[in-house]
Formats: C-alpha cells, sequence, structure tokens
C-alpha cells in the first residue's frame, strides 16, 4: 500500500472519493497479478505500473485512463483476461488496456518486423482512443528512466526506437513535455559521453544564465504593467538535447548557442497578444525573419502561438512566445489538455481530437503492400519525421502537409477522387511538375479529367501515406490487361538505356522467385498496380542490386542521408561535392550505386531534357546534420607569419577537420590555398569560410566546386 499513497494523493485533489475507490481497486487487482515478479532492476514490478499511472495523473487525465494504466501489462504478463477486467472494471478500461497491450504473442520472422507491426496496430489502436497513446507514452517514459538497468546494445536499440517512433508522436500530439524528456533520456542512452559533458556545461553555466533571465523577465513585466496588460512573464532555459541538436545544426561549440532564451508571454485574451507582440517589438529590436504566427495558422498538433525572436540591449537573441491561457494548455499538454478531467471547452476538444484522429487513421489505413508491415512503419517514420508546410487551395483553405509534399499528395489531400483524377496542377498561377516539391504559403490549383486513373510512376515521389495507399488501393483493383501493358512501360522507363531482350534469362528467374511470383508476367502486373517500384526491379534485372544495398557495417555513415535511399550505396561525386542543404540529383551507377550531384554540376548540365536519366531526389532533413562530408575551399592568402596555422586553429575550433591540402605561389607574397575540410552541411561550411574571410591575411575564400556563388558565399 505504501505504493499507492503518492499516487492516491494526487488523484484525490481532482477525482471524487468514488472514482479513488475504483482506481485503488485496480492497484491490488494489479498488484496481486504481478505478485512476486521483478523488473531488471530488481524492483518489484508492481512500482512499474505505478509509475505509469502517477504520469498521467500528473496531466489530470480521468480514473478510467488511470485504472488502465495501472492493469495495462496484466492481460500480457498475468492470466488475467479480457473478460475478467470487463466484468471486474468494466468494458471502457478492458478496452484500453486490450489496446496498449503488446502484441508479441505472434511469430514474426525478426525482431524488426515484430516492432513494425506493433507500431503499426499501435497506431490503429490508438486513432480509436488516444488515451491508449497516452498510456503508451507514459510507459516508455518509465521504461526510459529505469533504463540503466540493461544491456548497453539494448539501451541503444530502445533509445533509437524512441527517437523514430515515440518522440514524433509525442510531438505530433503536442505533449512537449513528454517528447522533451524522451529526447533527453534517450539520448543519454544513446550517447551517454557527449550528454554527460554537455550537462556539466549547462550546469557551470547556470548561474549567470539565470540572473540574466530574471532580469528580461522583468524588464517585460515591467514594460506590459505600464501599459495595464496583465500578464505572466515566465524565462526557461533551453532543453539539453534541444542545446545538442542545435549544436549539430550549425556546427558550433556549446558558448555559440548558450546566447539563445526562451521567454513565454502568457495573456488572458486573444486580441492582447497582438498588442503584447507590438510592445514587445518597441521594447527589443525584431528579428523578423524569425517571425511566426501559429496563432492565425496552427500546427497540425492544435499548436498556436506567436514566436518572435529580439535582440536585447546587451546584443543577446531571445525568442518570445507570446499566447493565452488556453493556448498555454494545449502547447504544454497537447491532446492530453482535451482528455484531462477538468478540461470544460467541449467544441474545442472535438475538433482538436477528430483533427488529430484523422491524421493517425490515416497513416493506419490498410492496402495489401503495407500487408508488409516494415513498409507501413517506414511510411509511419517519414511522415513523423518531416517538418511541415502550410499551403492554400484557391479559396484561402490551409492544409497542413510534410515537407517534400508534391502536388499529388495535395489532391489526395483534399479527396480522393480529387487525387485519382488529377492531371496538373497550378502552382501560385502557374503550371507546375506534379513530382515538384511543394512550399509553405504557395497555392495550388488541381486541374482534374473525368476517365483518368493514377500512375504507379506517382508512388516514386509522393510523399504522403494517405496518397501512396490511395494509390495503390486504386491500382490494385485495375484488370490485368491494363496493369501489365502499364507495368512494362514503367519498368522500360526505370531501364534507361538497357533494353529488356538484353537481361539474363537468370536474373529474371531470381527476381521472380524473391518475390515469389508465376512468371514474367506477374512481375508486371505488379509493377502496374503499384506493388513493386519499377525503379528498384529494374535496378535489380540489370544485376546491380548488391551493389546498391550494401550493409549498414560496410557503410555506416551513408544509410539515410539521402531521402528514400535507407540500405543504399551512395557515392557523393568528386566532381562537386554535394552537402546536405545543396539542390541536388542523383544517376545509378552499378559500380558507385545511386551517384549524387550538384544540380548545377558541369557532369550533369542538361539532365532536365534526359530525365529517364536521372532520379529527382531531396535530403533527408532527418539525417542532415548527423554525417560528415567532405567539402573543397580555395583561400587566397598573404604569406603573414603563423597565417596557416591560424587558419588550422579556426577549422579545428569549428569542429572540422583537414582532409587534404594543395598550396599554389601566385606571387611573392601571395599564395593559393586548396583544402579539403570535412563538415556536416552546408551551413556549417558557411560559418566556417566567414570566419576565415575575418584573418586579416585573407584576401578571398570561395567553394571549390562549379556552382556559381558570389566570392566567400555557398
Amino acid at each position: 500500500m505504501p505504493m499507492f499513497t503518492p499516487l492516491n494523493d494526487v488523484i484525490k485533489t481532482y477525482l471524487t472519493a468514488e472514482q479513488c475507490a475504483f482506481i485503488e481497486r485496480a492497484y491490488h487487482f494489479a498488484a496481486n497479478a504481478h505478485k512476486g515478479v521483478t523488473r531488471a532492476s530488481g524492483e518489484p514490478y508492481i512500482t512499474h505500473p505505478v509509475a505509469v499511472a502517477s504520469i498521467l495523473a500528473s496531466m489530470q487525465l480521468d480514473h478510467e485512463a488511470i485504472t488502465a494504466a495501472l492493469l495495462h501489462d496484466v492481460l500480457e504478463d498475468t492470466d488475467a483476461t479480457y473478460q475478467q477486467l470487463s466484468d471486474t472494471f468494466n468494458p471502457v478500461v478492458a478496452n484500453l488496456v486490450e489496446g496498449v497491450t503488446k502484441l508479441d504473442k505472434i511469430n514474426f520472422k525478426n525482431r524488426e518486423q515484430a516492432q513494425a507491426s506493433n507500431i503499426c496496430k499501435m497506431l490503429i489502436a490508438m486513432s480509436k482512443d488516444f488515451r491508449v497513446m497516452l498510456i503508451k507514452l507514459a510507459d516508455r517514459v518509465h521504461n526510459m528512466r529505469t533504463l540503466d538497468s540493461l544491456r548497453p546494445d539494448k539501451r541503444k536499440r530502445i533509445a533509437r526506437e524512441t527517437f523514430e517512433i515515440f518522440t514524433p508522436i509525442a510531438d505530433r500530439l503536442g505533449l512537449h513535455f513528454l517528447k522533451n524528456e524522451l529526447e533527453e533520456l534517450a539520448f543519454k542512452a544513446s550517447n551517454s559521453s557527449r550528454y554527460y559533458v554537455l550537462k556539466a556545461a549547462i550546469s557551470k553555466a547556470r548561474g549567470n544564465r539565470k540572473d540574466f533571465i530574471q532580469g528580461i523577465c522583468d524588464e517585460i513585466s515591467l514594460k506590459l504593467e505600464n501599459i495595464k496588460i496583465d500578464a505572466k512573464v515566465v524565462g526557461r532555459e533551453k532543453h539539453l538535447y534541444s542545446l545538442y541538436r542545435k549544436m549539430r545544426k550549425k556546427g558550433c561549440q556549446f558558448h555559440d548557442v548558450m546566447d539563445v532564451y526562451a521567454f513565454r508571454i502568457i495573456v488572458n485574451d486573444l486580441d492582447t497578444c497582438y498588442r503584447v507582440l507590438g510592445q514587445m517589438h518597441h521594447l527589443y529590436q525584431p528579428k523578423l525573419e524569425y517571425f511566426k504566427d501559429y496563432i492565425a495558422i496552427p500546427k497540425a498538433n492544435s499548436y498556436q502561438s506567436i514566436h518572435t525572436t529580439l535582440i536585447t540591449h546587451h546584443g543577446v537573441n531571445i525568442e518570445i512566445q507570446i499566447r493565452t491561457q488556453d493556448m498555454d494548455m494545449v502547447a504544454r499538454q497537447g491532446i492530453a489538455a482535451h482528455w484531462s478531467y477538468k478540461s470544460d471547452n467541449k467544441n474545442s476538444n472535438i475538433i482538436a481530437q477528430l483533427q488529430t484522429r484523422n491524421w493517425f487513421q490515416g497513416l493506419g489505413e490498410p492496402d495489401d503492400n503495407s500487408t508488409n508491415s516494415l513498409l507501413l512503419l517506414e511510411n509511419i517514420k517519414a511522415e513523423l519525421g518531416n517538418n511541415e508546410i502550410h499551403v492554400l487551395t484557391p479559396q484561402g483553405k490551409i492544409l497542413v502537409l510534410p515537407a517534400h509534399a508534391t502536388s499529388v499528395d495535395f489532391a489526395y489531400a483534399l479527396h480522393t477522387n480529387i487525387g485519382h483524377r488529377c492531371i496538373g496542377a497550378k502552382v501560385d498561377n502557374e503550371y507546375s511538375l506534379l513530382s515538384n516539391k511543394l512550399e509553405s504559403g504557395q497555392t495550388i490549383e488541381i486541374i482534374t479529367r473525368d476517365n483518368l486513373q493514377p500512375s504507379a510512376n506517382w508512388l516514386n515521389f509522393v510523399a504522403t501515406h494517405k496518397a501512396r495507399s490511395s494509390i495503390r488501393q486504386y491500382l490494385k483493383q485495375q484488370p490485368d490487361e491494363i496493369s501489365i501493358p502499364d507495368g512494362r512501360l514503367l519498368l522500360k522507363q526505370a531501364l534507361n538505356h538497357t533494353n529488356l531482350a538484353d537481361i539474363p534469362q537468370k536474373n529474371i528467374d531470381s527476381v521472380i522467385k524473391d518475390y515469389r511470383l508465376a512468371d514474367f508476367k506477374s512481375l508486371l502486373n505488379a509493377i502496374g498496380k503499384g506493388q513493386l517500384l519499377s525503379m528498384i526491379i529494374a535496378r535489380r534485372l540489370r544485376g546491380n542490386s548488391d551493389g546498391l544495398t550494401e550493409s549498414i557495417h560496410k557503410q555506416p555513415y551513408r544509410q539515410s542521408a539521402v531521402q528514400g535511399a535507407e540500405d543504399m550505396m551512395i557515392t557523393y561525386a568528386n566532381c562537386c561535392k554535394p552537402l546536405p542543404g545543396d539542390p541536388i540529383i542523383a544517376h545509378t551507377s552499378s559500380i558507385k550505386g545511386l551517384v549524387i550531384h550538384l544540380k548545377n554540376c558541369h557532369n550533369v548540365i542538361g539532365f532536365k531534357n534526359e530525365r529517364d536519366k536521372y532520379i529527382s531526389i531531396e535530403w533527408d532533413m532527418n539525417f542532415m546534420n548527423q554525417y560528415e562530408y567532405a567539402s573543397d575551399l580555395q583561400v587566397l592568402m598573404v604569406n603573414h607569419k603563423a597565417g596557416l596555422a591560424k587558419l588550422f586553429t579556426i577549422i579545428s575550433k569549428s569542429n572540422a577537420n583537414v582532409a587534404g591540402l594543395h598550396t599554389t605561389e601566385l606571387s611573392n607574397d601571395l599564395y593559393a590555398i586548396n583544402i579539403t575540410i570535412t563538415v556536416i552541411n552546408r551551413i556549417h561550411l558557411s560559418r566556417i569560410m566567414r570566419q576565415i574571410k575575418k584573418l586579416s591575411s585573407v584576401k578571398s575564400v570561395k567553394r571549390s566546386n562549379p556552382q556559381k556563388q558570389p566570392k566567400g558565399e555557398i
């Protein structure tokens, strides 16, 4: 009973005595069911469900959710049955427990497939009741808190799964307090050395930061008091993992990101938000390029706030978020704010729940090709990990899509039938290719035609699971006499200059056998119906699939640097050395795999006229800041004493390495230094170039590649 006391003290503050008694019965039921069982840490197992229930109680969830949290493992780990839970408590609680229960009693080929099926089924279950996901996230939080008792390899696997699935879902549901904790715990488990170094640095700098934050809070409060605006001002430090992510993104050191502070101003009504914005821009100098109005255009998870970045009188950058009390509750608790016991704004709750439910149900829509749960899981990871864009219909309606979405994704987001009949698109009143990526703020008009059908080729560039699933569902219903010729045409295009007649029969037989098909017509049929991608089949038929599917151990730094190229061998062309952030194009090579060039590299000039030879690709935003790439610089330098040493010092302090160096004497005192350095992205390189330009001995610095660019710029 002592274990239940802290939880009981919390629930008594907002639940009735009858509801508290209901929860206490669940505690005794779970304690008896798990009696004698311990966790890896040696603690009694009941400590885990109590901790999960306590996390939900801190969010003031209803008594049925708290009860289900206490019971969430009894169906999987004990002899308790669904009917027993339904009879002892009620069907709602039994359904919640069943929705949360891990489905690992099915025999899968491997652990990855088991995890994929688990997550897919979890998404479908939570689309029926969000409390399933809230319990699952709380379960993951406590498991992450107690991860130290597990083996290092298991800790890293669980941390990776947390980063890929659970933190994006928490973010999508607006549960930022859970997202932040999950990120930090996963960071600690996956990269403990960096975690502790950064934590120590933050602790050392914390004293001065607190004084600065309090001073800014006082200045803002005084400004608003003078014009009689009632507001609550809160300053905060950046979270540890967000600081680390910022350091990786900018390619900078700890002291370079500690000048970013965040302040929240909470007011009583919507109009006051904009009055406060004006006052803040009067108090401090605004940086308008960083202004975002999420009140006018809310995020997909219902988050609303005004964000503005300002420069204080001390020359320090601060970010200010302005919102109402209701907006602040949603910002802190996300979808949980709609399920909390005290929530009374029923209309907005229903709208927010429906919006998020539709999104999750869209992810969980079954299609023949996603009966392979691994494929659906990859779709989910891609969509969860993407940033969002906001685009408009001609009538001004705002649609939220993932980054890299195309006009086809937009058409299917409007309605499935619009997507099916899509023949073209106008973007900002100009005709655009259906495969072109959309950008925030654009207005898209879809051109349709009756008696039109979607093309299997669309599967090569659509970004949303809804579009992909809808296309496959339609193509699946096409008769063979249509899908077989379509498949043949798509395969011929993917083979480029290789004729089908020149493909060795053993390659064809191998592909047919691997996909368990009857014959070559069945292969063409599967391509025409969208069940197999023509580009992948073409590579395998040419016999170069081995070169395009190197193991992770052979190429650990190139697994997912380019979107859609997971597990493929990637070669970055030496002629132009592309970096994340550069516009890129690719072609396939039997020896080098997927070869990446800058779009304006002299070796791929004219690719727009030969689209059958080239593949339109994008950098994967989730991996843009995690790997190192070589880049060439040409520095013109006067022969000053220690000039070269100062150049190397700047590169070293910028977290870059020198991979090659060649100098050429141009005159008695002027040298051209061609240097190869390793950086993580285009922004990182730009920062290094700006630092080099400050050296008194440097006349110019430019990137040595075929791009047309001003000196010293990227």
